[in-house]
C-alpha cells in the first residue's frame, strides 16, 4: 500500500476513553489528534452500560474528529478484563510437496486452534510461537524450509464473548467500523518495550484504573497474558472508605502522597482532608500511606505470582516495565522494585512519531494501537514483534463475522 491515510485508535478503559488521529505513510506517522474524556459505564474493562459508555465514545470521537478535521469512520479498539485468557496449543499437517508455503503456514494455524473453547468464550487472537519441522525445533520463519512434518506452536487469546460484542456494538452504534479489537498487552508492547527487552524476556504489567494487564515477552514474542480486577480504582477506593471522603478526593490524595521513599518521613506529618461534607480533619500522612502500601503490597503479591506462571519453571531473572496510571503514583516503581527484586522501569510511549502530548504512561496502550494499524496497514514491523499481523487479522475478521455482517 502507498500513499498517505487517516488511522485512528480508541481505548475504552474503565476510567477514561481516548481517541488518537494521525496521518500515516509507509515509514512514517504524525499524529494530528489525541482527544480524552471521562469513562462512563465501564467497570473492571466490562461495559456494563452500554448507553453510557456510548455517549463517552461519541463524545472522545467528536472532539479528536474537531481537532483533527477528519471524519472517523474506522477505529483500532484495545480489549482488557478478566476475563480473558492465553492458552498454549500445538498444530500439525504433513508436507505434501515437501517444503513448507504460505498455505501450509495457514494451515497448520488453522489446525492449532482446534481446541475447546467454552460456549461463552471466542477465540479472539492466534499468535504464532515458533515452528518445528520434522524435529528442528525453534523456528521462526519457515517458509521454503524443506520436510515432512510441519508443527506451529502458538498462544490462543480467548476472551468473553459478551465483552466482545459489547465492545462492538457500541462502536457501531456510535457509526465506527472496528478495523481490529486487540488485546491491550499486545499493542501496549510495542509503543513501551524495547528491542533489547523483547529478545531477551520481559513482564510488561500495564496498571489502569479498572485492571491490571501482566504480560510476559520473550525472543520477540508475545508468550502470554493475564488480567487481574485489581488496578487503580482500588487505591481509590481503599482510601475513600479509610479516610471517609469522596472518592474524588481520594483519588487527588493518592496522586499527591502516594508512597514516600522513606514512609518514616511522614511519621509527624499530617494533613487537612475534606470529610464528605462535614468540617476538615488533620490526618497522618503516615495513615495514608499505610493504606496506600497495604493494597500496593496485595496487588504485587498477585502479579509476582502470576509471573510465575507465564514465565513457567525456573527464577524470575527477567526485567519489569510498569506503565498506565498507577505507574505514576509516588514510590510505586520503587516499591515494585523492592518486593519483586527485580529491574524495573517505567514506560512511555516511545519512538520518533511520539508527540510531547502522549509521552505519558497512561497513553500507552493508545499510542501502541497506532503503532499496531500502522504495522496491520502496511505490513511492516514495529519494536521488534515479529507476529503474523496480518494473521490476526484475518482471525479477527471470522470473529467479527459472529455478531455482524461483512462485506
Amino acid at each position: 500500500m502507498a500513499g498517505t491515510i487517516f488511522l485512528a485508535c480508541l481505548d475504552i478503559g474503565t476510567t477514561k476513553i481516548s481517541t488518537m488521529v494521525a496521518e500515516a505513510r509507509h515509514d512514517s506517522l504524525e499524529i494530528i489528534a489525541v482527544s480524552t474524556v471521562t469513562s462512563a459505564g465501564v467497570r473492571k474493562g466490562v461495559i456494563v452500560d452500554i448507553e453510557s459508555t456510548l455517549g463517552a465514545i461519541k463524545e472522545s470521537v467528536r472532539r479528536a474528529t474537531e481537532i483533527s478535521g477528519v471524519e472517523i469512520k474506522e477505529v483500532y479498539v484495545g480489549i482488557s478484563d478478566s476475563h480473558i485468557k492465553t492458552t498454549k496449543s500445538t498444530g500439525a499437517v504433513v508436507l505434501p510437496n515437501g517444503a513448507v508455503t504460505a498455505h501450509d503456514i495457514d494451515e497448520v494455524m488453522e489446525n492449532a486452534q482446534t481446541i475447546y473453547v467454552p460456549l461463552d468464550k471466542e477465540i479472539l487472537h492466534v499468535i504464532p510461537l515458533n515452528y518445528n519441522v520434522d524435529g528442528e525445533t525453534e523456528i521462526y520463519n519457515p517458509q521454503g524450509m524443506k520436510g515432512t512434518c510441519f508443527e506451529a506452536n502458538v498462544q490462543i487469546v480467548t476472551a468473553a464473548t459478551n465483552s466482545i460484542h459489547n465492545l462492538l456494538k457500541c462502536c457501531e452504534m456510535a457509526g465506527l467500523t472496528v478495523a481490529e479489537l486487540v488485546h491491550t498487552p499486545i499493542v501496549s508492547s510495542m509503543a513501551v518495550l524495547r528491542d533489547d527487552e523483547l529478545e531477551l524476556g520481559v513482564f510488561l504489567i500495564d496498571i489502569g484504573g479498572g485492571t491490571t494487564d501482566i504480560a510476559f515477552f520473550k525472543n520477540n514474542r508475545f508468550q502470554g497474558a493475564t488480567v487481574l480486577d485489581i488496578a487503580g480504582n482500588q487505591f481509590t477506593n481503599d482510601l475513600a472508605v479509610g479516610l471517609s471522603v469522596s472518592p474524588p478526593e481520594a483519588e487527588k490524595i493518592k496522586k499527591a502522597y502516594g508512597m514516600p521513599a522513606f514512609p518514616e518521613d511522614y511519621e509527624d506529618e499530617s494533613i487537612l482532608i475534606g470529610v464528605s461534607g462535614r468540617s476538615e480533619k488533620k490526618v497522618a500522612k503516615s495513615f495514608i500511606t499505610k493504606i496506600i502500601m497495604d493494597r500496593s503490597e496485595e496487588l504485587i503479591g498477585m502479579i509476582s505470582d502470576e509471573m510465575r506462571k507465564l514465565a513457567g519453571s525456573g527464577a524470575l531473572h527477567q526485567r519489569v516495565v510498569i506503565t498506565g496510571g498507577v505507574s505514576q503514583m509516588k514510590g510505586f516503581e520503587a516499591h515494585v522494585q523492592s518486593l519483586l527484586n527485580m529491574p524495573v522501569r517505567i514506560g512511555v510511549p516511545e519512538g520518533k512519531d511520539v508527540i510531547e502530548k502522549v509521552q505519558n504512561p497512561i497513553f500507552s496502550t493508545l499510542m501502541g494501537l497506532l503503532y499496531y494499524g500502522h504495522k496491520s496497514t502496511f505490513e511492516i514491523s514495529v519494536n521488534g514483534l515479529t507476529g503474523d499481523c496480518r494473521g490476526m487479522k484475518r482471525w479477527f475478521k471470522g470473529l467479527v463475522g459472529k455478531f455482524f455482517r461483512i462485506n
